[in-house]
């Protein structure tokens, strides 16, 4: 019998990691979430997170990268699995290597050399150019165009549609809003938006 798939989250995320797993083959068992927990989702049950079986297989359905990190500790000490889950619409590069527990949804293409760290996420029609290093729990956004050699350290999240330029460095934490252009490094613990991106207190201060 073929093994099945828990999916942390059953909101937006949560349901489009089911269709990257309907369409790559892959049997669900449910969806973990405490907040609706005991209903139904597309016909499949819901349970607490704490209700992993031991040894069981699951992917983390949420874009937040705080709430990645502390789901999959959870269910890491239960004693579940990371499952990293590939639409067959998406393109991975040779010489790529995806973490325990990644995201790569329909329409995506993820570059020759790069390296996601576990429980990334790479969203629908978004690029990550050669040679990129991802940390763990990185999020792109769909339409998000990260160029050759950036690094995005660890919970950093690029908005739908913006644009990191070739060799840049986003900040462990960071986020770069929708449609920003970054074409400068990005500390870490840092909102930018706009292109040229720049700090969201820059922007708000007119400077």
């Amino acid at each position: 019998m073929t093994e099945q798939l828990w999916i942390a989250g059953a909101g937006g995320v949560g349901r489009e990691a089911l269709d990257t797993a309907l369409a790559a083959g892959v049997p669900v068992a449910g969806f973990l979430d405490d907040r609706a927990q005991g209903s139904l989702v597309r016909g499949l049950p819901v349970l607490a997170p704490a209700a992993l079986p031991a040894g069981a297989g699951y992917l983390i359905g949420i874009a937040d990268p705080a709430v990645r990190g502390r789901l999959a500790a959870l269910l890491d000490g239960l004693g579940g699995r990371p499952v990293t889950l590939v639409h067959p619409r998406a393109l991975i590069a040779p010489e790529t290597e995806l973490g325990p527990g990644c995201l790569v949804m329909g329409g995506a293409y993820v570059s020759s050399g790069v390296r996601l760290g576990a429980h990334s996420q790479v969203h629908y029609n978004a690029t990550v150019g050669h040679d990129s290093l991802l940390g763990e729990r990185v999020t792109v956004y769909p339409g998000g165009n990260v160029s050759g050699s950036v690094l995005l350290e660890d919970g950093t999240t690029v908005g739908s549609n913006a644009v990191v330029l070739q060799g840049r460095k986003i900040g462990r934490g960071a986020f770069v809003g929708a449609a920003a252009v970054v074409t400068r490094d990005v500390p870490a613990d840092t909102v930018v938006v706009g292109s040229p991106a720049r700090p969201m207190d820059e922007r708000r201060g007119g400077r």
